[in-house]
């Protein structure tokens, strides 16, 4: 099928739709140089229009084709965006230390190296992953920081280790008390073989289970009375 020269029309008429952001952008580009006014924001406006031609051909395009140019509102919208906020960034210009801070929260592959400028090594373990955290050099409260992405306040990174202590006091606590229980009927097998000195022996041994057992018991009761909701829930009014 041929194209006549009439169909290809609309399409010459939308292309000049972006095509008149260009000369605009060029001088804003040309203005922003050092060797004339050094305004940054001014280049970086100019520059914004050029980087991202494509995407205004392609949003032009569809305006100029459109019935009564009514996309025309859009692609002016898409233009302003980009210069404003391509401007903005050279205006107020995010800090070093943040934009690493948002480039590990996203994902991305820091190294030790790169993560030691705002923050230095803590002998301390990253609940999440195991890694090693660090700790930020800047701004309040004390935060720490892993090079996978996983953050923690003091505060916070203090409540996960209660709670994995808690944890794993419980689990110690079970794990001597079974063998208190187990060493216990060994004494008894003992007992009930003739083998009085094995016996007392597995006796021996499973009454110092218990004291551990005590002891572990004693630190967990000690903890909760310790910890912040018990702190709240026993306070005392001073009218008393």
């Amino acid at each position: 099928m041929k194209l006549s020269l009439e169909s290809l029309q609309p399409l010459g008429r939308a292309l000049m739709l972006p095509i008149a952001v260009l000369p605009i952008a060029g001088l804003l580009l040309r203005l922003g140089q050092p060797d004339l006014l050094n305004l940054p924001f001014v280049e970086a406006a100019g520059a914004a229009v050029f980087d991202n031609l494509g995407l205004l051909f392609a949003a032009g395009i569809g305006a100029g084709i459109a019935r009564d140019g009514n996309g025309a509102a859009a692609l002016a919208g898409l233009v302003c965006f980009l210069v404003a906020t391509r401007g903005a960034a050279t205006l107020l210009p995010v800090p070093p230390e943040i934009r690493l801070e948002v480039e590990i929260a996203a994902g991305e592959r820091i190294g030790s190296n790169s993560l030691s400028g705002i923050a230095d090594p803590a002998a301390l373990t990253c609940p999440a992953c195991g890694g090693v955290l660090s700790a930020l050099k800047i701004g309040h409260p004390l935060r720490f920081r892993c090079q996978v992405g996983h953050a923690y306040t003091a505060d916070a990174l203090t409540s996960v280790q209660e709670g994995r202590v808690d944890e794993a006091l419980r689990v110690a606590l079970r794990i001597i008390e079974e063998r208190a229980e187990l060493v216990q009927r060994m004494a008894q097998d003992g007992k009930h073989r003739g083998r009085a000195a094995v016996a007392k022996m597995y006796e021996s041994r499973a009454a110092e289970y218990r004291e551990n057992a005590d002891l572990i018991r004693r630190v967990m009761l000690q903890s909760l009375d310790r910890s912040p909701k018990s702190a709240v829930g026993t306070r005392h009014d001073p009218g008393q």
